[in-house]
């Protein structure tokens, strides 16, 4: 019986180990590659404290922000970690950014699905129930988080690539504007349509969340309020529950912003959203 142990502990280091990067000191999470074709991008993940293989849990797959030029997952590290206290196997995904990468919106959006389809493909590795996997994300990661839901991917595969649910702050729902278009020039402008979750709105749609201010200079509330209403009007439901928050800005929901009041009401409203879906017992 001591062999048959020790030969199921090397099985499980070596499933989780093997792809991993590198190991993480001091951290609740540890990293795997999700896309391994260059550039080789990374995938947080942190468990449960109680996690086992042969569990069903609720998954999320958090995206920064950044205008897709910037940003890392250490955004939504506090997210993770509150997550998964409740059961959730949480996710923070790299993705090519232009700073980085030298990328654009598009390269985003399909690293994205591809972070969709990684995570239901190793639902089972990762106890996961493949069919209560979210996407959450914050500005351009709000974008990333929508788009994967309603848009389609340039790739075809028979894993499916979009997710069950949305949690979004402050995100990017018409790509169609002329601020994009000044910052990324017309030849990028034109293709993005295609990843635009307004002009891909369908009937079809998961149930999401919105946290927005009103006060938000850099993507305006009125595009989450076209946003949630065209979604009615197409019949979707149930249909995306929009949170608006007077005077607030861009980006107030983060974590230690303003005291961090937004980010305890965020957090305990996107909890609640889960609770309604079934996702939460505690």
């Amino acid at each position: 019986m001591r062999y048959s142990a020790f030969s199921c502990i090397c099985a499980f280091v070596f499933l989780f180990v093997s792809n991993t990067v590198k190991a993480q000191e001091n951290t609740p999470y540890f990293e795997m590659v999700y896309r391994t074709e260059a550039p080789e991008l990374l995938m947080r993940i942190y468990r449960p404290v109680a996690w086992k293989a042969e569990d069903s849990r609720p998954a999320i797959v958090f995206f920064f922000g950044g205008g897709w030029k910037s940003g890392t997952p250490d955004q939504f590290d506090p997210h993770c970690r509150r997550l998964s206290e409740l059961g959730f196997v949480a996710m923070a995904a790299e993705y090519r950014i232009q700073s980085k990468h030298q990328s654009t919106p598009l390269g985003s959006f399909e690293d994205a699905k591809a972070a969709i389809r990684w995570v239901r493909e190793n639902a089972a590795t990762f106890g996961i129930n493949p069919e209560r996997i979210a996407a959450g994300g914050g500005s351009a990661g709000g974008h990333l988080a929508t788009a994967v839901a309603v848009c389609d991917s340039s790739v075809l595969s028979d894993t499916r690539d979009t997710p069950d649910a949305i949690v979004a702050f402050n995100p990017a729902l018409n790509l169609l504007v002329p601020k994009v278009e000044e910052v990324w020039g017309t030849e990028i402008y034109e293709q993005l349509e295609a990843i635009s979750p307004m002009q891909n709105l369908a009937a079809g749609h998961p149930p999401m969340i919105i946290f927005h201010g009103e006060a938000d200079s850099t993507v305006s509330y009125a595009s989450a309020v076209s946003y949630a209403a065209e979604a009615k009007s197409l019949g979707v439901d149930p249909a995306p529950i929009l949170i608006g928050y007077p005077g607030k800005e861009h980006g107030f929901f983060n974590f230690g912003r303003n005291g961090g009041a937004d980010y305890e009401d965020t957090v305990s409203r996107m909890i609640g959203f889960f609770r309604t879906l079934g996702w939460l017992t505690q």
